[in-house]
């Protein structure tokens, strides 16, 4: 029996060690900082911007779809987030919005694409 002893306390005090750390680490706040361990920056930084771009729109008095229309790449779930909060805050402030100066630059028309593109076509002919 003593040589069944040492082997039983010597797995908890393999263990004791990978607990006290795992311990030590479910009260950490920069747990994230550590790669792999919690969410990715990038993904973080994109749904603030989505947000961004949502209360830009709804302070530049843009409706949702436009909003979508003009940037879609952006997260529409973040967007309407922003939206949604800078609309409360503008109605909790009495501020005004601003109407968007810059617009969107209107499309050529086909008639103008036809002859750029038979002025930029090869002749075909060598000199």
């Amino acid at each position: 029996m003593d040589k069944d002893a040492p082997e039983s306390t010597a797995m908890p005090r393999r263990i004791l060690p990978a607990f006290l750390l795992l311990a030590l680490l479910a009260g950490c706040d920069k747990i994230s900082a550590i790669p792999g361990l919690g969410p990715d920056p990038k993904i973080a930084q994109r749904e603030e911007e989505a947000k961004a771009i949502g209360g830009a729109c709804r302070h530049a008095l843009r409706g949702l779809e436009d909003c979508y229309a003009l940037n879609p790449k952006a997260s529409k779930a973040f967007v309407f987030t922003g939206w949604k909060e800078m609309d409360q805050y503008m109605r909790e402030n009495k501020i005004e919005g601003t109407p968007s100066v810059i617009s969107l630059p209107a499309k050529p028309a086909a008639s103008d694409n036809i002859e750029t593109e038979t002025r930029s076509a090869p002749t075909g002919k060598k000199s």
